[in-house]
């Protein structure tokens, strides 16, 4: 199952399927914008809440040791803000069901 993937060419043609739009360039321009909105968000230190989806935010990884795995030598990893995703309740439940349907 990890190996299907769904890219972002492919994410567009299923939206341009589902709403009958004949246009593929206009389904990819919003696809663009929501993807370019949330990621603007994040960097204003915005929280992106889509009910029933999830919500975006961004936390401060703490500094740390970490180790170069071709040296071995022990190196400083400085803090920095990444990126974090939370699943709502309504996708949690929707993975959760397929997840018991699968094997």
């Amino acid at each position: 199952m990890a190996d299907k993937k769904l890219n972002k060419t492919e994410l567009i043609k299923r939206i341009q399927t589902r709403t009958a739009s004949k246009n593929r360039q206009i389904v990819g321009d919003i696809v663009n914008s929501l993807l370019e909105e949330i990621g603007s968000a994040l960097v204003a230190g915005e929280q992106v809440d889509l009910p029933g989806f999830g919500a975006f935010s961004r936390k401060l990884r703490s500094a740390r040791n970490g180790r170069n795995p071709q040296t071995g030598e022990t190196i400083s990893i400085p803090e920095k803000w990444v990126p974090n995703f939370k699943a709502g309740k309504d996708l949690r439940d929707r993975v959760a069901a397929c997840e018991a349907t699968e094997d």
